[in-house]
């Protein structure tokens, strides 16, 4: 067995498996994998085009990414998310790149700051349906988290052509002001800057921030002059109606005028200064120094087949993601289908759940890597009860592929048992952060924190796949629904077409199971590379930490 209750990690890697076939075949399939995704990745970052931004540049403005990486403290990282937000979408309005909004965690003057950028080159700035969503997101992980939040504003408003899918429901538009007013009632710092358009209903959002800079040449107003002129006939230009200066001398709705971008943002980088360091959680403040896991990353690539199709140990998996690849293993010889167990990663000290992918061999049984069964669901949610006693996060491993079914897994009381999980899940009180591995299937996906359980992040690997099921049993009962229909309108198809039906629903059912469907539509906040792994994990720890809150944790009616 990989590793005592009290000691580190052994892992069963010997030297010479690095040359062996299987372990060759798991590396060269993520080779291709992760050079399709960083080419994905590098497609959205050029934003607009090479000629939008050549638009920005005469206008005499930077380009979002620009105004962040001078933003940033040197020699820092700005950790995007949400960057596949969008993708493959619009596609008849030309698509939405990262959503036309950038966002993510960047140290500026020594702090944690969540950043919101408008995209100026994507659409203007346009709000798509997915770009409020994002935004909101984005605002929902600072008000979570405590987080300051600083807003770059650019943008030409609600994109008009699917203002019906942007303006009016809970999670729209309207959602940004109210999470503006929120955070600024919880005294989450939030700082604005006006870089170029700000109109219609977009201009409250800047208005309701602790700070707001303007710079020459923007605009801010209800309404442009074009409209102006057709609601009330009267004839104004851009700046008497809402330039940098009528607001800053007239209006006094902004409070630093600036000539360009590059004197706004040092006027920011100035009052980041000003504020003092968060108080932190008590689970951050015992930090300990971090220390770097035995085993390299890079053994995550020839461990684990990105398609699922072999098993593996996930303790190998978190020897190379935890300090010192030191576990303290919580229960080890029950419920084996799930690891729990106790570690630290960047110094902090988490509780991990997560999948075991090995097949199991269980007094006369045999136990299917990935699947939850009785006694592991049981384990799990006593677990996360414990976990919440010791008020310290907790992070999800997953690759499910769902709670085990038939006569005996009744009997042994599945569903009453997996209720007891997704209830501890669901009233845990405690930062939860989860990670996608691979499968993340069904109820699955709901009792290891999927996105409706409101886990603080939400990661991916590239490898992951996001369904109600697996693609080849789907198409089998996608299939089998439209022979049926056929079969009603007397057809009867052959061998051949049955074949080409089955492929073809496959292939559909399949695109859905990319992570980047997954990222386009939020379900996830990023995709990691299993090498980068650690390192995201340490940092969305630091951002949970900004939050030194501790909720009464209660269960309600708990399944014995």
């Amino acid at each position: 067995m990989l590793g005592q209750p009290t000691s580190r990690l052994e892992s069963k890697l010997r030297p010479e498996e690095r040359e062996g076939p299987v372990y060759k075949a798991n590396k060269d399939a993520w080779v291709a994998l992760v050079r399709d995704f960083r080419e994905s990745l590098e497609k959205v970052r050029q934003g607009g085009g090479p000629k939008a931004v050549e638009r920005q540049h005469k206008k005499g403005r930077l380009t979002a990414r620009e105004r962040i990486a001078r933003l940033l403290d040197p020699g820092t990282e700005f950790y995007e998310l949400m960057a596949f937000a969008g993708w493959g979408m619009y596609e008849e309005w030309g698509g939405a790149p990262a959503g036309g909004v950038i966002t993510g965690l960047g140290q500026i003057q020594g702090q944690t700051w969540m950043i919101i950028a408008n995209d100026a080159t994507v659409k203007a700035g346009a709000f798509f349906p997915i770009t409020a969503k994002k935004v909101i997101r984005a605002q929902t992980m600072a008000l979570e988290n405590r987080i300051p939040t600083l807003y770059l504003v650019d943008s030409a408003g609600v994109f008009l052509p699917l203002q019906d899918e942007v303006f009016p429901d809970q999670d729209d538009f309207g959602r940004i002001f109210y999470l503006n007013a929120r955070m600024s009632a919880l005294g989450i710092p939030q700082i604005s800057a006006i870089m170029g358009n700000c109109v219609a209903g977009g201009a409250y959002l800047p208005v309701m921030t602790d700070v707001l800079i303007m710079t020459e040449g923007s605009g801010l107003y209800l309404a442009g002059p074009a409209l102006v002129k057709a609601a009330i006939g009267q004839e104004v230009n851009s700046e008497e109606l809402g330039g940098a200066r009528m607001h800053f001398e007239v209006s006094g709705t902004v409070d630093f005028y600036e000539p360009n971008d590059e004197a706004a943002l040092e006027r920011i980088r100035q009052l980041i200064a000003l504020y003092p360091p968060p108080r932190l959680a008590p689970w951050a403040e015992g930090r300990k120094e971090p220390r770097e896991p035995l085993y390299p990353a890079e053994d995550l690539y020839g461990l684990i087949a990105p398609d699922g199709s072999r098993p593996y140990d996930l303790r190998e998996v978190i020897a190379r993601l935890v300090d010192g690849s030191e576990f303290l293993e919580y229960k080890g010889g029950y419920g084996e289908t799930l690891v729990t167990g106790f570690a630290r990663i960047g110094g902090f000290p988490v509780g991990i759940v997560g999948n075991q992918r090995l097949i199991l061999k269980k007094k006369g049984r045999i136990e299917v890597g990935g699947v939850i069964y009785a006694e592991a669901a049981d384990k799990a949610a006593r677990f996360i009860l414990e976990v919440n006693q010791m008020n310290i996060p907790l992070l999800f491993l997953q690759d499910v592929t769902g709670f085990m079914v038939g006569k005996e897994s009744e009997q042994a009381g599945i569903i009453r048992r997996g209720a007891k999980l997704v209830n501890a899940v669901s009233n845990s009180v405690v930062p939860k952060i989860t990670l996608i591995l691979g499968g993340s299937f069904g109820a699955g996906n709901y009792a290891l924190a999927g996105k409706a359980y409101a886990p603080r992040f939400i990661f991916a690997w590239p490898s992951a796949k996001y369904a109600v099921m697996g693609g080849a049993q789907a198409a089998k009962t996608l299939l089998e629904l439209e022979v049926e229909k056929l079969r009603r309108e007397g057809k009867e198809p052959s061998d051949e077409e049955l074949k080409e039906l089955y492929e073809r629903i496959k292939g559909r059912y399949e695109e859905t199971l990319d992570p980047r469907y997954a990222a386009a539509r939020l379900w996830v906040d990023g995709i990691l590379l299993p090498h980068e792994t650690r390192k995201w994990l340490i940092r969305a720890l630091e951002a949970c930490a900004l939050n030194p809150e501790r909720k009464p944790f209660r269960t309600g009616v708990f399944q014995v």
